[in-house]
């Protein structure tokens, strides 16, 4: 059967999304949990330890706290607190943590860093899967066993203000709530107000036991405009005065001979130095922990606070509110709330947490026994029956508090190694979804592979040999053989398959696939094994039939692209990628300089081949020479623009530090961003928008110039609104608004000039076949992209953007069209330009880098849909601008062909099919490696959003070539 390359291509990345997305269903494990599906209740709870006699009552110690409010401030850093800068941000706090009744501590939560995660891990004690980064979006009901669950339960009356992510979490647990979007993040002043205008009338109250206070406003200036932003200093004031009203308020309520309050002041994650969040960075994972209450004892200095996981905080307010903890906890209670209780409590307390840990261990470890932990906690367990024998024996000399104390020590041993241990077992992976979805997309990246010649063949497409393959015997063995197995390994397995769990209908179709594909490659690999390949000198590429012949560039392109993918084995090539990327790219242009040297010095003048291309159509239809002087400048512009790349490229790299180990350090963007050089980002900005304009409305109509220029006039507008740039008449000292009007403007001209340009495309393809009205309604469709970009970039990161423009304007006038690279090779370059220019824009591996600020940009509230599109464009805007650029170049320029359009559709299903493939190689072999969830899990996010990004672009090249193979019929 024989199919176009474009088709081809099209149906492959189809079919590999359905197996990465298999594979990540597998990947993305679920997280330790006891195999118990009731919770934890006070009637579950062990007897205390009596050793000679028949154990003691189960009871519970009288619980330390009557009322507990928790001051969550979203992306609260530790040294917002505990800093040089800390007494100056948070002068009352400071006070409090250095003079009065208080324990403070630095909190390290685990990676991913976004915020529904951590309020799962604070109000559960686990520790959360990668997945929750992107159920952070719509948090479904939390249904395991959990402290607010527990102290609904007691009968514990809970009053919540803040994120509305713990309503969607806890739908029915309190007994009054307000809650606020937490996605838009334009908003920082009226999302605390909602919050604060609460607090006077519920502090005077007496009918509440719990009070949650969620705090946003940090984190939306952290995403807005950074850690060192202006507005940073006068938001934490604010959250100090709050904390004095609550400290305040809760000492002149307290009543002589009651139980203590405790006032718990913590940040879900911190930030990083862009102001993003969801990575492993020190800034993003440490958070401050001030737990106050004059049950402790006060102090008299500043103290260097201890380091806690952010998941002990679960053990102790359960434990201090006289609750059990939660089954799924990992969590171990902090030692310094206890120290004002009697031994026999501090013991009796930590024997719960050590009995909670230990039952969690047994269901989630096979070879619990082995656990250094549980065998720690089996002897204080033991010994602890053996002082109670002694304590209750009425024995009161020293020798029973110095036992006490070194059984204290015991237990607190064995929770930290229980702990750890489980804290390293992240979840328990599906290996055979895994598995199944690793064999798919590695079978269509061998087809893929196997069928290069044909597709990049003169003809374009691809003879797939479907019939031959399902009519053979060794694709019903198959079958049969890959049932058996299925049947086998989901009626052994001891925990549950996602691929198990379908009907068997999807199930026969997943296996008759995978046996066709095989049989499929079994027949292409005995159709090539005659064929070899030659390498020659010569340029370009070439193919007929099943002669190759690879030039200079083409060995360099073929290496490149493999070489980046093997060196994503190693996690710091993953952390630093932009380095690879970095250094691609300067040795093609340096490739590419070689190629123009040869052209126009070593060629001969009089050659065939240049006075084809010398000799152009006048406009009477007969056939002129260019001028000389024309000639000679287009000669030296070709020299020029390869050094010109390189030297952009040097530019931008110093505008963005992006990685991991350099990611600290100030670059120019930080040096532009800086209040001080307001006026230089406005010239700089106002330069790039006019360059912008001068660039993209070359192949526009009349009408989309002149919305092509009010557009990018609303950009600047919208800048100045927001108070990045400033207009010559308007004083810095202006308060900034949220540009809604201004966004908004400009969203007009954006949906205009796509409109434009879809009609003319359309009339191209339906009415009329005219290729010059096509490739005006594709630039056109590209020039509105543009135009939308312009308005999510940050103005530091504008330069970016032109670079980008002129360096495609440059390499596609003087370069690809003049040297005669064909698709594969033009498609190979964009590609690599593509993945420079994502971190160019200062993008990482690092989920803590997305500029999640730009999906509320015109919006007054929170809409899920155009959020989550503005978010992908303004991240992937690198890729997706020079894959359009792609699409543009190859159905426009002159003397291409559908065929061009076919072989640059395939090489995009290759680049990005490889580096997939070889992804889900690489984590399942370091599946147990800690290291992996910071480091590979995003970027297989990232790798799996190229490939549906690829797949849609792919389809559109299918549909442009499928439309002008109708229109030349």
């Amino acid at each position: 059967m024989k199919v176009r390359s474009s088709v081809f291509a099209s149906f492959i990345l189809i079919f590999e999304v359905i197996g990465i997305a298999l594979f990540l269903r597998g990947f993305f494990p679920v997280p330790v949990k006891s195999s118990l599906s009731s919770k934890n209740k006070l009637s579950d709870l062990p007897a205390e330890p009596l050793s000679g006699s028949s154990p003691n009552s189960s009871r519970l110690p009288q619980p330390l706290f009557k009322r507990v409010v928790i001051m969550l401030v979203d992306a609260l850093r530790e040294d917002f607190v505990f800093g040089p800068n800390g007494r100056m941000y948070m002068p009352y706090t400071r006070h409090v943590v250095e003079r009065s009744s208080s324990h403070s501590f630095v909190a390290k939560a685990k990676p991913p860093t976004v915020t529904m995660p951590r309020i799962k891990a604070l109000t559960t004690g686990s520790i959360p899967g990668f997945i929750d980064v992107v159920m952070n979006l719509n948090s479904p009901a939390l249904v395991e066993d959990n402290l607010i669950w527990q102290a609904k339960e007691a009968g514990k009356r809970i009053i919540f203000y803040g994120d509305d992510t713990w309503v969607r979490l806890f739908p029915k647990h309190f007994m009054e709530y307000d809650g606020t979007t937490s996605f838009f993040v334009s908003d920082y002043t009226e999302v605390d107000n909602n919050v604060t205008r609460h607090l006077d009338s519920t502090l005077k109250r007496d009918d509440w036991d719990i009070l949650i206070l969620h705090y946003l406003g940090l984190d939306h200036i952290g995403h807005i405009s950074g850690p060192h932003s202006s507005l940073i200093q006068p938001k934490l004031l604010e959250m100090d005065d709050i904390l004095k009203k609550i400290h305040g308020a809760l000492i002149s309520k307290e009543a002589e001979g009651s139980l203590p309050y405790l006032l718990v002041l913590c940040g879900d994650h911190g930030m990083s130095e862009t102001g993003s969040h969801g990575g492993s960075s020190e800034p993003e994972i440490n958070t401050p922990l001030v737990l106050i209450s004059p049950a402790f004892k006060r102090k008299v200095g500043m103290e260097k606070p201890g380091v806690v996981e952010q998941v002990d905080l679960t053990p102790t307010l359960a434990l201090g509110l006289g609750l059990p903890i939660s089954q799924n906890s990992v969590g171990r209670v902090i030692p310094g709330v206890l120290e004002e209780t009697s031994l026999r409590d501090q013991l009796r307390f930590l024997h719960l947490n050590g009995h909670q840990l230990s039952c969690l261990l047994k269901d989630s470890t096979a070879n619990y026994e082995k656990e250094a932990g549980f065998e720690q906690f089996r002897v204080a367990e033991k010994a602890h029956g053996s002082w109670m024998k002694l304590y209750l024996e009425g024995n009161t000399s020293e020798v029973l508090t110095n036992m006490g104390k070194k059984v204290l020590k015991q237990y607190l041993d064995a929770l930290a190694s229980m702990s750890s241990a489980l804290g390293k077992q992240l979840g328990k992976y599906d290996m055979y979804s895994m598995i199944a979805g690793m064999v798919f997309v590695f079978q269509l990246l061998l087809v893929l592979l196997l069928a290069m010649p044909e597709a990049l063949s003169g003809a374009a497409a691809v003879d797939i040999p479907v019939l031959s393959s399902l009519l053979s015997l060794p694709f019903y063995l198959l079958c049969l053989l890959l049932s058996s197995v299925h049947v086998l390994v989901c009626t052994s397995a001891e925990s549950s398959c996602y691929f198990c769990s379908l009907s068997w209908g999807l199930v026969f179709v997943a296996v008759a696939f995978s046996s066709a594909m095989f049989c499929i490659l079994i027949s292409m690999v005995t159709r090539r094994l005659p064929q070899g390949t030659k390498i020659h000198g010569k340029s370009p590429l070439r193919s007929s039939g099943s002669e190759w012949s690879l030039s200079e560039l083409d060995v360099l392109l073929l290496a490149g692209t493999v070489g980046h993918t093997l060196s994503l084995a190693a996690s710091s090539f993953v952390e630093e990628e932009h380095q690879t990327w970095y250094f691609l790219l300067s040795t093609l242009c340096l490739a590419i300089f070689q190629d123009v040297c040869r052209k126009y010095f070593r060629e001969q003048s009089g050659s065939r081949d240049e006075e084809e291309e010398l000799i152009l159509p006048s406009k009477d239809g007969h056939p002129s020479t260019p001028p000389k002087a024309e000639m000679y400048s287009e000669k030296w512009l070709a020299l020029a623009t390869p050094p010109f790349t390189l030297l952009c490229c040097r530019l931008l790299r110093s505008l963005n530090q992006t990685g991991v180990q350099w990611a600290h350090l100030p670059d120019v963007g930080h040096w532009l961003n800086s209040s001080e050089h307001k006026v230089v980002i406005s010239l700089l900005a106002a330069f790039c928008l006019v360059l912008i304009y001068l660039l993209v409305q070359r192949r526009c109509s009349w009408v989309s110039k002149v919305a092509l220029a009010l557009g990018l006039l609303g950009v600047y507008s919208y800048r100045a609104a927001v108070g990045n740039v400033l207009f010559p008449w308007q004083h810095s000292g202006r308060t900034p608004s949220k540009g809604t009007v201004e966004a908004r403007f400009v969203y007009v001209f954006v949906l205009g000039i796509l409109f434009t340009g879809t009609k003319d495309l359309l009339r191209s393809q339906i009415i009329t076949a005219d290729a010059k009205l096509k490739s005006r309604g594709l630039w056109e469709i590209y020039s509105g992209l543009v135009l939308l970009v312009t308005l999510l970039f940050r103005p530091h990161n504008m330069p970016v953007l032109c670079c980008c423009l002129l360096i495609q304007t440059l390499m596609a006038q003087f370069i690809w069209k003049k040297l005669h690279y064909d698709a594969a090779q033009t498609t190979i370059m964009h590609y690599w330009f593509g993945q420079a220019f994502f971190y160019f824009q200062g993008n990482s591996n690092n989920i803590g880098t997305v500029d999640i600020s730009v999906g509320f940009i015109g919006l007054e509230s929170y809409v899920e849909a155009p959020a989550i599109f503005l978010t992908a464009l303004n991240t992937y805007a690198g890729p997706v601008l020079w894959a359009c650029h792609l699409v543009c170049y190859l159905s426009s320029a002159r003397g291409r062909s559908p065929v061009s359009v076919g072989h640059g559709c395939y090489c995009l299903a290759l680049l990005r099919s490889v580096p997939a493939a070889a992804y889900i190689v690489l984590v399942t072999v370091l599946r147990y490696h800690l290291f992996i969830w910071s480091v590979f899990s995003p970027k297989l996010l990232y790798e799996s959003m190229h490939l549906l990004l690829t797949a849609g672009i792919c389809l559109f090249f299918n549909t442009m070539e499928q439309s002008h193979s109708s229109g030349t019929s």
